[in-house]
């Protein structure tokens, strides 16, 4: 298995070089990004130049100043990650829903008009994860939970999961879970559906070694990289930095 590429971070890192016509084969590129670091540091007239009037209005209408807070610099990070990748303005990147392959509903995989970038977005706590590839892409992030939640949840999965959890010492499923929802999570968002789809159906495992689901890889994102991520976070509590979160990608692997 591959190991992926380390993730860089919005606001610290320099933004991508354009690709150039097409994305070049090989893995795809992560970024993350610390939400109060990067509002922090965020001109603040930047969402009215950057974010469309949609996202605008969305924004508004959270009550919660952090859930505002957070799907702003997720969006505005987005849109500057897709601007440098495609060579034009935050401002013009063109969005799209591609269709749910569930219902047929433009509500699928959100996609840029004509261009054959493909990218996923996740966010957990203070964290944002970007996912961008030459091909469908799904990602997900996740804070680990308590066991008393993991117990809880993971009625939900595969029943081979389940059992592979209940296997585990209480002190090992924590992780095990948030591997196992990172990449199930990840592939229901790859192929559009979400969490539509029920999450019993596809099995992905809660070992360490992933399990590919027909044609999709699935790839977890190193612990390491997240935990340092979160600690340089701003706003970063104990929960972010000793419990810490999970992440993964899922790929539809393509001949090249």
């Amino acid at each position: 298995m591959t190991s992926p590429r380390a993730s860089r971070v919005v606001g610290r890192d320099p933004l991508p070089a354009a690709a150039a016509g097409a994305w070049p084969l090989g893995a795809p590129e992560t970024w993350l990004l610390s939400v109060s670091r990067y509002v922090s540091a965020m001109d603040q007239g930047a969402p009215g130049k950057i974010l469309d009037a949609e996202e605008r209005e969305r924004a508004a209408k959270f009550v919660r100043t952090e859930d505002q807070q957070r799907y702003t610099a997720a969006h505005v990070g987005l849109r500057e990650l897709l601007g440098a990748y495609l060579d034009m303005e935050p401002a013009a990147v063109p969005f799209t829903r591609e269709d749910c392959p569930g219902c047929g509903g433009p509500h699928g995989r959100p996609a840029v008009v004509g261009m054959p970038l493909h990218f996923n977005m996740s966010h957990a706590g203070d964290l944002v994860l970007f996912a961008f590839a030459g091909s469908p892409i799904g990602a997900d992030v996740e804070r680990v939970q308590p066991v008393s939640v993991v117990d809880q949840v993971a009625q939900s999965l595969h029943p081979t999961e389940r059992a592979e959890l209940a296997a585990l010492a209480a002190v090992d499923r924590p992780a095990a879970f948030a591997r196992c929802w990172t990449r199930k999570e990840a592939y229901l968002k790859g192929i559009g559906t979400g969490l539509s789809q029920d999450p019993a159906i596809a099995y992905v495992g809660t070992g360490e070694r992933s399990v590919p689901v027909g044609p999709w890889t699935l790839t977890d994102l190193p612990t390491d990289h997240l935990a340092a991520a979160a600690a340089d976070s701003a706003a970063a509590s104990a929960a972010d930095v000793t419990v810490g979160y999970a992440a993964a990608y899922a790929l539809l692997e393509q001949a090249s």
